[in-house]
């Protein structure tokens, strides 16, 4: 595979894997002394991240669950934020302003606090009641931080006695690393071409539904926007008939992203409409991979992480045929906002 290592995003996923007996030994504790609702507050990308477990955590259990912007959340008085709340907090840096700021907001209103990030010693990561480090890069960050998320989420499942199957779900994912590998070699020849055809498209339209519809807004805003200044509308596949469908045109790029959960024929809807309105469909469904040693019900929570994996070798070669290295930035870190 073009500019990709194996060993090293072998070493990340399985490093978000190994985890599992610390995020068990925090959750329970937490659980034991109650909580009554979970927060996942973070800013950009991290956030979105967060939201299959949201969705999961939304569709399995009876536990108040809430996604929040860091910045958002500090100006607003929820009423459900309180000294029975855990927040957990996601930043790859450690450093986020917003996300450090938030946590310090957080603990002053007696909440319990997790950090997920990749780094030691930096300001997130001395400052919760719960630290937990996996170093990850920008090519790799989706899938650990999908991991990592999962694992809390099934495990404050299963201490609820909402995810009976918890141990064997867990198991699966001990295989998904090699999987994921797999499908981005499965994925490769497609993603080379992908590339090679809309290297000059100036525009699409993305659209994803239920666990799936985190990562199709994350890979339009932080890495087709932000790492290829190229112009996106992430839409919802249910909202996409209340509006976006008027842009449709026979040379519209729309990216479909499938998965295999509930929500599968929102997409597929979406589906019916582009193939007869534009000539420039292209659709990732998670139903074309294999994914060895998972079975139907852990790939219908596992589909975000799955397209995580390819649309990143979508991204390294858009970086090739675009001559726009993916770290390259005009704002971002480099003036004042």
């Amino acid at each position: 595979m073009y500019n990709f290592d194996v060993e090293r995003f072998l070493n990340i996923q399985n490093g978000a894997l190994s985890l599992q007996d610390d995020f068990e030994e925090a959750i329970d504790t937490i659980v034991e002394r109650g909580i009554e609702n979970v927060f996942f507050v973070g800013t950009g990308g991290a956030t979105i991240l967060m939201f299959p477990a949201e969705y999961i955590l939304k569709t399995n259990s009876t536990l108040p669950v809430f996604t929040e912007i860091s910045s958002e959340l500090m100006r607003m008085n929820h009423q459900h934020l309180s000294q029975k709340s855990l927040v957990i907090l996601p930043s790859l840096s450690g450093t986020t302003k917003e996300t450090v700021e938030a946590a310090a907001f957080c603990k002053d209103k007696g909440a319990t606090t997790i950090s997920l990030v990749g780094h030691a010693n930096t300001p997130l990561a001395t400052m919760t009641d719960y630290t937990f480090v996996n170093f990850a890069a920008d090519d790799t960050s989706c899938e650990s931080f999908y991991l990592q998320s999962y694992l809390l989420a099934f495990r404050l499942m299963y201490k609820r006695n909402e995810l009976p199957n918890y141990h064997q779900i867990v198991e699966e994912l001990k295989q998904l690393p090699t999987a994921l590998v797999k499908v981005k070699e499965d994925t490769e020849d497609r993603a080379s071409a992908f590339a090679k055809k809309h290297k000059d498209t100036p525009y699409h339209i993305l659209s994803g539904t239920g666990v799936d519809w985190g990562e199709t807004y994350y890979y339009a805003m932080c890495i087709l926007e932000e790492m290829q200044w190229i112009k996106t509308r992430p839409v919802h596949a249910s909202d996409f008939f209340h509006g976006t469908l008027e842009l449709v045109e026979e040379d519209t790029s729309i990216i479909l992203l499938k998965g295999e959960g509930l929500s599968r024929p929102l997409t597929e809807r979406v589906q019916r409409f582009a193939e007869y309105y534009t000539k420039e469909l292209t659709v990732f469904d998670t139903k074309d991979y294999e994914l060895k040693g998972i079975s139907d019900e852990v790939r219908s929570l596992v589909s975000p992480i799955v397209l995580a994996t390819l649309l990143e070798r979508v991204s390294c070669h858009l970086e090739k045929e675009r001559n726009h290295p993916l770290s390259t930035r005009r704002y971002y870190k480099k003036v004042p906002f």
